[in-house]
């Protein structure tokens, strides 16, 4: 990871930050991802707007997950372009065709060696719940926090890691799929997932309960999803490069980044 400068900054928000364009960093990150989810729900761009626009239930749930597992290509050229060519429908039976040389986004769960692994899994989960609609429904009385817990713990699945239970539970939530809005980022399922490493970079504390912690209260006095800290956090981990823009249009909200910058402090 790159890192800033010190110069003294000091945040109780994120005690693991030293430097002031770490934390500037940060907030951008975080009012980029606000902005991306905002989207989603609003004007949802690429495949997103088709899910938004299926008439079945089973293919905009299956077409989510795909989009989830396969993850969007960075940049703005053409990002759902591999997610198009190799995906199928839920009728079809079929998992996503990955054929030799697909390209794969920064945030896939796909595994080179076994590609349909767990697209064939998630397919074997809906089935024995009756259908994806049936899986997402769950118990009637689950408030959405309870439904984004328990599916999550549903979803583990061969090769789907905490990064793509993650992003297929919020997306679905934000397309309007299932009433879904997490109260966790589940930052201690996976030990070598990026966004729990930066999470404890930033966070300055390994321990999974005080991480979730400190993530809801930077959230809450940022005034930010707390959904929105997962790519945020990813995204603070890697090289301008590397980013995961997951085919967001949306830019960073100003305001909604100096209120993060306001409430860290800069």
């Amino acid at each position: 990871m790159a890192r800033a400068v010190e110069d003294g900054y000091e945040s109780e928000l994120v005690p693991g930050l030293k430097a002031s364009g770490d934390a500037r960093r940060l907030a951008a990150e975080m009012a980029f991802s606000a902005a991306r989810l905002a989207e989603l729900a609003a004007d949802p761009p690429g495949l997103y707007a088709d899910v938004a626009l299926a008439d079945d239930p089973e293919e905009a749930l299956w077409l989510t997950f795909q989009i989830a597992h396969l993850s969007p290509l960075s940049g703005e050229d053409a990002p759902f372009a591999s997610i198009r060519a190799a995906q199928t429908t839920w009728a079809s039976g079929e998992p996503p065709h990955l054929e030799e040389g697909v390209v794969l986004g920064p945030r896939t769960t796909v595994d080179p060696k076994q590609p349909t692994r767990t697209a064939e899994a998630y397919r074997a989960w809906a089935g024995r719940g009756g259908s994806q609609s049936a899986a997402f429904a769950g118990d009637a009385a689950w408030t959405p926090e309870r439904r984004f817990s328990r599916l999550f713990e549903r979803l583990s699945l061969p090769g789907f890691g905490r990064a793509g239970r993650v992003e297929f539970l919020v997306s679905a939530g934000r397309l309007g799929l299932a009433e879904i809005d997490p109260s966790e980022l589940r930052l201690g399922a996976e030990a070598s997932d990026p966004s729990t490493l930066s999470a404890k970079r930033v966070f300055g504390i390994g321990e999974a309960v005080l991480l979730e912690r400190r993530a809801a209260d930077l959230a809450t006095e940022a005034e930010v999803p707390l959904a929105a800290l997962d790519l945020a956090l990813f995204n603070f981990g890697q090289a301008e490069t590397a980013r995961a823009t997951m085919g967001a249009r949306a830019d960073a909200d100003p305001d909604a980044q100096a209120r993060v910058e306001a409430a860290l402090g800069l």
